[in-house]
């Protein structure tokens, strides 16, 4: 059999750079998978790095060119995503909606991982074992939604639940034996979360290397039944 393989899409956010560095420790014998918009360091033996535009083509060229990583991965984690940048924030209220704001955050937060999705789908078995991973977040609940606001990143990431919760019926037929989790990661210093940090109460503002940690103890304990899991970084389940 091939040797396994931890696969790590969107290295180089802070969350998945702590988790790259999580897993060294963990599966250090593991075949090492990341992709990045830009080139990465500190490769080795065991670390394969490719560099991706996130186009549609790309991604499914590169899913191609790993096919054998993906049919033996343990793990695969998307982190792409996106909440602001210098031109739009979440909004505050109705008026401040914008489709250019959208757009941008469907393309990040539903569409790329998506497309990974469907080319990683491709290449997956009922001999593989895999934990797919995709960062969620809490604010795309809609029956935990009692605030309002936040309209373009909220919708962006229940439409990137509803596709995987409809994917993973699918991946049930093909691949029984792979697992898809939706996960929250709660508040976490990286520059996504920078603007908002300040509203966050003491001790929920999260170090990267720990949500590594946790999201790495809640992959190796994942159940291999084919079901979605939509959960924070404390194992708990989140409403749909």
């Amino acid at each position: 059999m091939s040797k396994d393989s931890v696969i790590v899409i969107g290295a180089n956010s802070a969350i998945a750079q702590a988790f790259i560095q999580e897993q060294r420790v963990r599966s250090p014998n593991s075949q090492l998978i990341t992709v990045s918009q830009s080139a990465m360091s500190q490769l080795d033996n065991n670390h394969t790095h490719f560099e991706c535009d996130y186009s549609e083509a790309q991604i499914l060229l590169l899913a191609e060119s790993i096919k054998s990583h993906i049919r033996f991965a343990k793990s695969i984690s998307i982190f792409n995503g996106q909440l602001h940048n210098e031109q739009f924030g979440p909004e505050k209220r109705l008026e401040d909606f914008n489709e250019h704001y959208l757009t941008w955050l469907l393309k990040t937060n539903t569409i790329t991982p998506m497309l990974w999705l469907k080319g990683i789908g491709q290449h997956l078995t009922h001999q593989s074992t895999c934990v797919i991973t995709f960062l969620s977040a809490r604010v795309a609940s809609i029956d935990d939604n009692v605030l309002g606001g936040w309209y373009s990143y909220r919708a962006s990431k229940a439409a990137l639940n509803m596709a995987v919760k409809t994917a993973s019926i699918e991946l049930a037929r093909r691949a029984k034996r792979c697992k898809c989790v939706l996960f929250h990661p709660g508040t976490t210093d990286s520059p996504l979360s920078k603007p908002f940090q300040n509203n966050v109460p003491e001790g929920k503002l999260f170090s990267p290397s720990f949500v590594a940690q946790q999201l790495s103890n809640l992959i190796e304990s994942r159940e291999h039944n084919g079901l979605v899991d939509y959960i924070d970084w404390q194992g708990n389940s989140i409403n749909w």
